[in-house]
């Protein structure tokens, strides 16, 4: 990767104004560092530059109280700035740093892993082959207390910042400034969060429309949370049962009627009786007849490769925690909350849940070291300051949590407005069925269900740390930026 570097420290007004920086921090900020690159996507050669910094959260008196670390990658020789996408991204946590889909998914340095997404060694990146940069420009922000993002002053407020809502309103005002910096008004936009990510993004959607009048063309969730919706009791306790059959698929644990096929025509029949068994099933609790609670059991068992015992002994339901834990207990591991195809060892084979999360073990153990190096020794940003790759952000205000509402609001006011969702079958977390379930409950008329689209990966929550899911998920991304942006002269109407 050749690269020409150029510094560029660009002071904000209040700053000027006052001759100093915030009176209790030595953090600058409003600075960026750019660097220069020339790489490879899809087999054609692309320039671009990356401008790695700060840009201030001001208050109502446009005084910095935070910094917020971004970097913004802008492909180069483009004539036409304003007909190209912006895609503006951030992970979730909510207290986690952008580095997973920046150096995992969609950023033009890719991490060093196997096919498959372990890690590792020597640590580091490699040019990412697949990188959306050819068709879209991407900015990637880490909101307050991850990535090298700060409060300057100990005596500001936290709850501004650590919320649902308040994370949305801050982060709206500020992605909007970015947009005027970067003068990309009339660039179609494009929002992609994971994992609480998709929170804020499905927020920010309605936030930056009604607030900042910024529309977008697309909000992309990668692993959707359940964006406020309610689904309580029996709901909330049947829909992740097609998971459970897709990570009992994928260990060979079902009965090989089912093993025997593939895992997309498995999936259909376990939703269909998620919702039109399971479901009544568990309303109907201690008034189900024995007979009929029996036959129930013996399915959930059939699909989620857990003995017909252990589903009677937990009135029908398998908590998600006692599946990780018993559905390879016999073969002396435990399976992954994220992505349930890593596999831990416990110090007992006994217990109702795993010691800890293999698959965040092995995450931690690749991304931390490369985003460390990459941003220091490739965009040559040097500071002294820690890269939080998970931040202190509690306490976390959940409440007036509306943000699916909010999504579905920005999608009816908004003709152009479409949304991509993009899920891992083998997520337990944040399940791709749930996520399924947001977009019928946010629509419930099904007047908007040609607005939403799904595309499922045969991996986890980073369905994108998988090689054949990487290839996949970025095509997938590339066909809905361009489906998503209209013909001229075409208006936004119904």
């Amino acid at each position: 990767m050749k690269r020409v570097l150029v510094f560029l420290v660009a002071a904000c007004a209040c700053c000027v104004a006052t001759g100093r920086l915030s009176a209790k921090s030595d953090i600058n900020p409003d600075t960026a560092t750019v660097t220069r690159h020339q790489t490879t996507i899809n087999g054609q050669p692309v320039g671009y530059r990356a401008e790695t910094g700060m840009q201030p959260v001001l208050d109502a008196n446009r005084k910095p109280i935070a910094a917020l670390n971004y970097t913004y990658y802008e492909r180069e020789g483009v004539k036409d700035r304003d007909a190209r996408p912006l895609v503006i991204s951030f992970n979730g946590g909510p207290g986690t740093a952008s580095v997973w889909m920046q150096l995992g998914f969609t950023g033009p340095a890719l991490l060093k892993i196997d096919g498959e997404g372990y890690p590792l060694m020597p640590y580091g990146t490699e040019n990412n082959p697949y990188s959306i940069l050819d068709v879209a420009d991407i900015v990637y922000i880490n909101p307050v207390n991850t990535g090298y993002s700060r409060i300057l002053d100990s005596e500001t407020d936290r709850k501004q910042f650590f919320g649902v809502n308040e994370d949305i309103r801050y982060l709206a005002t500020w992605i909007t400034t970015f947009i005027t910096r970067a003068n990309r008004w009339n660039s179609p936009k494009y929002l992609i969060g994971e994992s609480y990510g998709t929170t804020r993004a499905s927020g920010l959607a309605l936030e930056l429309q009604s607030a900042h009048w910024v529309f977008l063309n697309g909000v992309i969730l990668v692993s959707a949370t359940e964006l406020g919706i309610r689904r309580d009791g029996p709901v909330d306790e049947a829909l992740t049962l097609p998971y459970m059959a897709a990570t009992a698929w994928y260990h060979k644990a079902l009965a090989s009627d089912l093993q025997q096929k593939d895992l997309l025509d498995i999936l259909p029949e376990v939703e269909r009786f998620t919702v039109d068994e399971y479901i009544p099933a568990l309303a109907w609790g201690g008034a189900l007849p024995d007979a009929r609670r029996k036959e129930i059991a013996r399915k959930v068992s059939h699909y989620s490769g857990i003995a017909e015992s252990a589903v009677l002994a937990h009135n029908l339901t398998i908590p998600t925690r006692f599946y990780w834990k018993e559905l390879l207990r016999d073969r002396g591991f435990t399976i992954g909350r994220l992505d349930s195809r890593y596999k831990g060892v416990d110090l007992q084979d006994g217990g109702e849940w795993p010691d800890y999360n293999a698959e965040m073990a092995a995450w931690e153990h690749s991304f931390t070291p490369a985003i460390n190096h990459y941003l220091r020794h490739e965009l040559n940003y040097k500071t002294d300051l820690e890269y939080n790759v998970f931040g202190s952000v509690r306490p976390w205000n959940r409440e007036n949590d509306r943000t699916g509402q909010n999504l579905m609001s920005a999608v009816a006011q908004n003709p152009y407005l479409k949304v991509l969702l993009l899920s891992g079958y083998y997520d337990g977390a944040c399940d791709y069925f749930n996520g399924k379930y947001n977009f019928w409950q946010m629509d419930k008329g099904g007047k908007f269900q040609d607005r939403f689209l799904f595309k499922g990966y045969r991996s986890g929550h980073m369905m994108y740390i998988r090689h054949d899911d990487l290839r996949q998920a970025t095509d997938d991304l590339r066909a809905f930026i361009r489906n998503t942006i209209p013909a001229a002269g075409q208006p936004a109407k119904y």
